[in-house]
């Protein structure tokens, strides 16, 4: 399989973390949607990462698509969603819920970064959608007083909020009090101590 993206990315992270957790061999292809933007375009028309080429020459283009692939490739016993009901859409929403986090921490990025007056309505609109992902994720990380959101062993759910944590912390600066989110904070931070995360890994950097 082949993984197109940067691991600065919190989506491309999550999945070269679990394709290594399973032990499944990757190339990876650190390509920019920016300066790499053809080379990503041979293989997904939306120039979005993370891509995902599986060994038949088939693509997969979103996140969530590529864990639920690479989780039907392993035993139920080894897959990283839970399998059983009600853990299994439980953790499905706490991903989302980190996802969406991500993705409006990325939002607000660009907002600020591409226009000279960034709107103040949407500014105050996409810091008050991350505020209620991470209370959320805050109370339900409090009541899980695990190493891990689901269980003995790590899953996706663990993975994805780390990432988008660490995403948003270095791309908003100061913007993430980790004294406000401490659940999420010491979480995070016992996962970025892993072996598996400090692999796959890359400092945010900023697109040209």
């Amino acid at each position: 399989m082949i993984l197109i993206g940067q691991f600065d990315s919190p989506y491309v992270r999550r999945v070269g973390i679990a394709l290594s957790l399973y032990g499944l061999r990757f190339d990876h292809r650190p390509w920019s949607t920016f300066g790499d933007a053809e080379r990503i375009r041979a293989y997904s028309p939306l120039l979005r990462v993370p891509v995902l080429v599986l060994d038949d020459g088939d693509v997969l283009l979103e996140s969530h698509a590529m864990l639920d692939y690479l989780d039907s490739l392993m035993p139920p016993e080894r897959r990283m969603f839970p399998v059983a009901e009600p853990d299994r859409h439980r953790a499905i929403k706490v991903a989302a819920l980190a996802t969406g986090f991500a993705d409006k921490a990325v939002s607000l990025f660009y907002e600020r970064r591409l226009h000279d007056k960034p709107s103040p309505a949407i500014e105050k609109r996409w810091r008050a959608q991350i505020d209620g992902a991470l209370a959320a994720l805050e109370a339900d990380r409090k009541a899980r007083p695990g190493p891990f959101w689901f269980g003995p062993r790590i899953g996706h759910a663990d993975i994805a909020v780390a990432c988008a944590w660490r995403h948003a912390s270095e791309a908003h600066y100061g913007m993430i009090d980790p004294t406000a989110w401490p659940a999420l904070a010491a979480h995070s931070a016992a996962m970025e101590s892993l072996e598996v995360f400090r692999k796959v890994q890359q400092p945010f950097v900023a697109p040209a």
